[in-house]
């Protein structure tokens, strides 16, 4: 009886071992950057816009310069529900709209101040599609701006392992 569990891990272990690698070499930098929810160049650069109204540019790198326009529809299309993709994607419309109607011009033609005031209306809104839209954005654009590798060396000086180990350091009796 041991010799047939014996022969069937073996088999299970030489079976993990030739299929791992082509299963861990299939992932590659295009297929991970494909996402089943589809954004147009032109909603990509309003999508830079948003974040970049929402975590501007200062004295430190801004959620634009860090590539989060491009990690927010990631996250939707992945971690999301069918109805939360679809508020992203009329989100994005709604956007235009609104700066359409109140500066006669889209959103990526407005300034800071105009930008900003787009999204402050929209996450006040009567709208819960609009408000939902705002909260979504604001909330991946952190998520992503935090954990971000800028971030994490640079301003949170992150430290791989819990706490610092500082070794041969005497010890008061």
């Amino acid at each position: 009886m041991q010799r047939r569990s014996a022969i069937k891990n073996i088999a299970l272990t030489i079976g993990s071992a030739i299929v791992l690698p082509s299963w861990a070499n299939a992932w590659n930098h295009e297929s991970l950057k494909n996402t089943h929810l589809f954004v147009s160049a032109s909603q990509e650069a309003l999508l830079a816009e948003i974040v970049e109204t929402i975590i501007p540019k200062t004295d430190t790198l801004g959620a634009k310069d860090l590539n989060v326009h491009q990690f927010v529809p990631k996250m939707i299309a992945d971690c999301y529900d069918k109805k939360s993709q679809d508020i992203f994607k009329k989100g994005l419309e709604s956007v235009e709209a609104n700066a359409k109607r109140d500066f006669s011009k889209i959103f990526t033609d407005c300034d800071a101040k105009q930008k900003l005031e787009v999204l402050t209306k929209m996450s006040k809104s009567d709208n819960s599609d609009e408000k939902a839209f705002v909260g979504l954005v604001k909330n991946i654009t952190i998520q992503g701006y935090l954990n971000s590798e800028y971030v994490m060396t640079n301003l949170r000086k992150f430290e791989f392992a819990p706490g610092h180990y500082y070794g041969c350091v005497p010890v008061k009796k």
